[in-house]
């Protein structure tokens, strides 16, 4: 169809005459509302987007004798990758003779998918592979994980509300912004009561 043939059959649908593909021969185009088909490539994009991100693994390693703040810190990372929609694989080596005793390894392992459970679930029961325990864990869905302990964002959304009081955010009361319209006077100039430059700081009332 001509090009011309093709604008004034979308001039008389009320529609838009959209490029789609300009390196096909002949170029094609569709008849579209132009708004609504930038509002649906940008929802494909954002999907795609979404589901790289979620392709992401990040590592998170224990040992069988893992101290416990080691173990609390490595738990944070691994809930603030999950809220972020990322895949965490855990995995737990054992080195020397850790072999000979590793229920320990597995319990350690299990203490630590039961922690996570409220922002993630393991997509299969923990293996030995080799000289270490591997397990995967995937996010559970936005609507249904916990909010994230230590403050950071997992979703679009404001702020709550607390009962009566300052807006809570994830648990944490912002601080309150620093005040910038109250000035400073110096001290020298509200002790002598000139307050600064004062244009009748010097001015001398004569009584009648």
């Amino acid at each position: 169809m001509a090009l011309t043939d093709a604008i004034n059959m979308a001039r008389q649908r009320g529609v838009d005459l959209v490029e789609i593909a300009a390196n096909a021969t002949p170029p094609v185009c569709r008849l579209v509302d132009f708004g609504k088909f930038r509002y649906e490539q940008a929802k494909k994009e954002k999907e795609s987007k979404k589901h790289q991100h979620a392709n992401r693994v990040k590592e998170i390693q224990l040992s069988s004798n893992i101290d416990p703040h080691d173990f609390a810190t490595k738990l944070t990372h691994a809930i603030d990758f999950l809220c972020e929609e990322m895949k965490v694989k855990v995995t737990l080596r054992f080195r020397g003779r850790e072999m000979a005793h590793q229920e320990f390894g597995f319990q350690k392992i299990q203490n630590f998918i039961r922690e996570i459970i409220p922002w993630g679930h393991p997509d299969a029961p923990p293996k030995l592979i080799g000289k270490s325990v591997n397990v995967m864990l995937s996010p559970l869905p936005r609507n249904k994980r916990a909010k994230n302990p230590s403050g950071k964002m997992d979703h679009p959304e404001g702020p709550e509300e607390g009962d009566g009081g300052s807006p809570v955010q994830n648990g944490h009361t912002p601080k309150p912004p620093p005040a910038t319209s109250a000035k400073k006077i110096p001290t020298d100039a509200a002790e002598s009561g000139n307050f600064g430059q004062n244009p009748f700081a010097k001015l001398e009332i004569k009584a009648e």
